[in-house]
C-alpha cells in the first residue's frame, strides 16, 4: 500500500489524467433514500398543532438558524399563551444539534430521519424550510430525535409553597401559605424561559420574565422596579392575583406523551417573594422614579379607593397632575379589602400598597359619600376630570321563594363587615348559595368563625357548576374549603329558602342541574325536579354575583350616560359619553384585582391626553 505524503504538491500534470474520461458514456443515478439509523438527525418536524409559537427554540439556536413566522391562519389565543408565530429552519445555518427539540415545551418540534433534499428549479428559498407534521417533503418519514426524559432541557416541576395545616389555620385568620425561601425562589426563577408568554396574557403586561430573571440574579430591588413599571398593587398580585400568566406558561403545557406533569412557573409566588423581599422605604424611592418634574395644574377627582381608582390616581399624579380620591369607607383598598379574607391577603401587606400609592402624591377623602356628601355637580364643578371607579360592593339575588327573609344574607355585605369588625350572629350552621372564589372566601370565612365560637365546622356550598369541569372557584380555593371541613354540593340549583310558620329560617331546598345554559349559550338553568334535597340551616349566604351602587351619579347623570346591560357603557379607554366622566375597574370589567390595575393605567393614559 502506497502510503500518502501530505505534503507532495503534486504534479502540473495531473489536470490532464481527466481527459481519459471524455470518451466514456455519461452515468446518472437517482440517489434514493436509504433508512437511517434510529436517533438520526435528520431535517425538522413541526406539529402546527401542538406549537404554540412560544420562540423557545429561536432563543435557544446559537447559529440563528431558526426564524419565527407568522401564520395568519392561526388564531392567537394570548389568555391561553399561544401565538400565531411556527418556526421556519435555515437549513444553510442548522448544525442539527436538537437543542431546538430538547427546549420546546410542548414537544411540537422533532428531527425526522429524512436526510434527502432535492430543489425544485431556482427556488433560491428551498433550503429555508416551515417544517410541518409531515416533514419537509410531506413523506411522513420516521421519526429520528425526540426529547426524551434525559434529554429534556426544561424543569417542569415547580417549587411546593408550603402552608399551615388545616387543623392550625381553621379556627384563625391568619396567612395560610409560607413563602418562598430565597433558595427556592432562585430555583423556580431558573426554570423560565423567558418566552413572555406570561407578559402577553397578563391584562397589565406586567415584565414577568424581567422580574423572574432579577429574583434569579438575586437583585430583588430591580424587580421590584419591573413590577411598579406596570402594577402598583404588587403585594396584592402577589398573593391573590387570578395569574392568567400562569395558565398562559409555556412550561404548564402537556409533556409529549400528553400527560400534566409539566408545571407552570410560580409567577405569583416569586412576585410576593421580592415584594416581601425589599423594605417599604426602598419601595417607595422606587415608586416615584419617573414623575413629572412639573405640575399640570389640572385636576381629577376619582371616586372609590379600590385597585382601579389607586391605578389611576398613582399614573394621574406621576403625569403631574392633582388627583383627589372620593372613598366612602374608613380605609382604601376596595374590595381587597372588604371582601378578601386576611388568611389569603393580610392586611398589612394590603396598607404598604396603598401608603406607597400615597407618598407619591395621591390624596384619599375617606368616609365621603358621593351623592350625599358631595354631589357629582360639585366633583364635575371643581375638576377637570372625574373617574367613577366604585366596584362592585352589592351583592345579586336569587330571587327564590323565600330569599327576603332576614336569615338569607348576600356574601358581599359579610365578608365587608368581618374585616370591620362590625358584629353579626354567627350561624351555627349555613349554607352558601354559589360556585366561585366569592362563595368559598365566605364559606371559609363562616367556617372559621364557627370554630372559634362552637368549636365545629358546618357549612355547605351548593353550586350550579359540576366540580372538576365548570366549576368556578379556584382549584386551591376549591380543595383548601374540603381540608377544611366544607361541604361542597356541585351540580344543584336553589329552589326555595323554606320559612316556618313562625317566620325563621329552616332550610334550603335544591334540586339536581341537568344543564346551565341553553344551545346559544344564554344561561337558561334546567333541573330535575325529581331529584330534590333539603339543606337544614340558621343562615343562607348568596354568592352569585355583585353589582354596582350606580344611584350615587343622581338621576340627571344616570339618564345622561349610555348603559349596557345595567353597565355604565364605556369605549376601550374607559370614557363615557360624558365627555368628563370616566370609568374603570369592577363595574366595568367584573371582578378581579389584575383586570382592575390595567383598566387604570388605560383610563389615566386617557385622561392625561384629553387634559393635554
Amino acid at each position: 500500500m502506497k502510503k500518502i505524503n501530505y505534503n507532495d504538491k503534486g504534479s502540473i500534470l495531473n489536470p490532464l489524467k481527466n481527459l481519459q474520461f471524455f470518451a466514456r458514456k455519461p452515468i446518472t443515478e437517482k440517489l434514493e433514500p436509504r433508512p437511517a439509523s434510529a436517533s438520526y438527525r435528520g431535517f425538522h418536524i413541526n406539529d402546527m398543532d401542538k406549537c404554540i409559537g412560544c420562540s423557545s427554540c429561536q432563543k435557544i439556536c446559537d447559529n440563528a438558524a431558526i426564524t419565527m413566522v407568522e401564520i395568519p391562519s392561526i388564531k392567537e389565543d394570548a389568555a391561553k399563551g399561544i401565538r400565531n408565530l411556527r418556526p421556519a429552519i435555515d437549513y444553510g445555518r442548522c448544525c442539527w444539534c436538537a437543542l431546538c427539540v430538547d427546549i420546546c415545551p410542548t414537544s411540537a418540534i422533532e428531527l425526522s430521519r429524512e436526510y434527502v433534499h432535492v430543489c425544485d428549479g431556482d427556488e433560491t428559498d428551498s433550503y429555508f424550510v416551515l417544517p410541518q407534521e409531515n416533514g419537509i417533503h410531506g413523506l411522513n418519514f420516521e421519526k429520528g430525535w425526540t426529547k426524551t426524559e434525559d434529554s429534556d432541557l426544561l424543569d417542569r416541576k415547580r417549587r411546593p409553597m408550603g402552608e399551615m395545616e388545616p387543623e392550625e389555620r381553621i379556627d384563625n385568620f391568619n396567612e395560610i401559605v409560607d413563602g418562598f425561601t430565597l433558595q427556592m425562589a432562585v430555583e423556580e426563577a431558573s426554570r423560565c424561559v423567558d418566552c413572555g408568554l406570561c407578559e402577553d396574557a397578563c391584562p397589565a403586561h406586567m415584565h414577568a420574565p424581567n422580574y423572574i430573571r432579577s429574583i434569579y440574579e438575586g437583585n430583588l430591588e430591580q424587580a421590584v422596579e419591573w413590577m411598579y413599571e406596570t402594577n402598583p398593587f404588587s403585594h396584592v398580585c402577589g398573593r391573590v392575583c387570578t395569574h392568567i400568566c400562569e395558565d398562559a406558561c409555556s412550561l404548564g403545557r402537556a409533556d409529549k406523551d400528553g400527560n400534566k406533569s409539566s408545571q407552570p412557573i410560580a409567577i405569583r409566588w416569586l412576585k410576593r417573594f421580592a415584594m416581601d423581599g425589599v423594605s417599604k422605604t426602598k419601595i417607595k424611592q422606587i415608586a416615584k422614579k419617573g414623575m413629572a418634574r412639573k405640575k399640570s395644574g389640572k385636576s381629577i377627582a376619582i371616586i372609590g379607593a379600590g385597585p382601579a381608582g389607586l391605578t389611576t390616581a398613582f399614573d394621574l399624579v406621576k403625569k403631574g397632575h392633582k388627583v383627589t380620591v372620593y372613598e366612602a369607607l374608613p380605609k382604601a383598598g376596595g374590595m381587597t379589602r372588604y371582601g378578601i379574607p386576611n388568611y389569603r391577603l393580610p392586611e398589612d401587606r394590603l396598607d404598604q400598597d396603598i401608603e406607597v400609592i400615597q407618598s407619591v402624591g395621591v390624596e384619599i377623602k375617606y368616609n365621603v359619600r358621593v351623592g350625599i356628601d358631595i354631589s357629582m355637580k360639585q366633583l364635575e364643578k371643581d375638576n377637570d376630570a372625574v373617574v367613577v371607579a366604585i366596584g362592585l360592593q352589592n351583592g345579586r339575588s336569587t330571587r327564590v321563594a323565600g330569599s327576603d327573609n332576614k336569615a338569607v344574607v348576600k356574601a358581599v355585605d359579610l365578608l365587608r363587615m368581618i374585616p370591620k369588625g362590625d358584629k353579626f350572629e354567627v350561624p351555627k350552621s349555613a349554607v352558601v348559595i354559589g360556585g366561585g372564589n366569592v362563595a368559598m372566601d365566605i364559606a371559609r370565612s363562616l367556617a372559621r368563625l364557627q370554630k372559634q365560637q362552637f368549636k365545629k365546622v358546618n357549612v355547605t356550598v351548593s353550586a350550579l357548576e359540576a366540580l372538576g369541569t365548570t366549576f368556578l372557584a379556584d382549584d386551591e380555593e376549591v380543595k383548601e374549603s374540603l381540608e377544611e371541613g366544607i361541604v361542597i354540593l356541585d351540580s344543584r340549583g336553589p329552589r326555595e329558602c323554606v320559612i316556618d310558620k313562625t317566620g325563621k329560617l329552616e332550610s334550603l331546598h335544591t334540586v339536581k342541574v341537568e344543564s346551565i345554559f341553553d344551545e346559544q349559550g344564554r344561561f337558561a338553568p334546567k333541573y330535575d325536579e325529581s331529584d330534590s334535597q333539603f339543606h337544614p340551616c340558621d343562615m343562607v349566604v348568596e354568592a352569585i354575583g355583585q353589582m354596582s351602587d350606580v344611584p350615587i351619579l343622581g338621576d340627571e347623570l344616570t339618564e345622561e350616560l349610555e348603559w349596557n346591560r345595567g353597565r355604565m357603557q364605556v369605549d376601550e379607554n374607559g370614557a363615557t359619553s360624558v365627555n368628563w366622566l370616566w370609568s374603570a375597574g369592577d363595574m366595568v370589567k367584573g371582578p378581579d384585582v389584575i383586570n382592575a390595575v390595567a383598566d387604570g393605567h388605560r383610563v389615566a393614559n386617557d385622561i392625561d391626553k384629553y387634559l393635554k
